[in-house]
């Protein structure tokens, strides 16, 4: 398994790219308060976009809440424990998930969280 220093460098640089992602689309959706354009296609497109980028800030901040538990776990001597059942989660799960804080057999149960 990678040490907790590698983990914690690779989820803090994940956290950067999130936040300077975050505040491009943050950017974006300044538009908000603009009026809509007289053209009821262009106006269907305007709102569309408003949805995705509406869409993409909600999950960019559902990863960094991911990450900063995650970091907050390996400063509590936590992590890579699931935090339903107490049992290690497997490498591979950590590898692909690294802010995984539930096993396979806890995530199916509650849903596939």
């Amino acid at each position: 398994m990678q040490s907790h220093d590698k983990i914690r460098q690779q989820l803090l640089a994940r956290r950067e790219q999130l936040l300077a992602k975050l505040a491009r689309i943050h950017k974006k959706s300044l538009r908000g308060d603009a009026p809509l354009t007289a053209d009821f296609a262009e106006q269907a497109v305007e709102r569309q976009n408003d949805e995705v980028i509406e869409a993409l800030e909600r999950a960019g901040e559902r990863e960094l809440a991911q990450i900063n538990r995650a970091l907050a776990r390996i400063e509590a001597g936590e992590y890579g424990l699931c935090r339903e059942c107490g049992q290690a989660i497997a490498e591979a799960r950590l590898e692909a998930l690294p802010f995984s804080d539930l096993c396979i057999a806890c995530a199916e149960r509650l849903g596939g969280r």
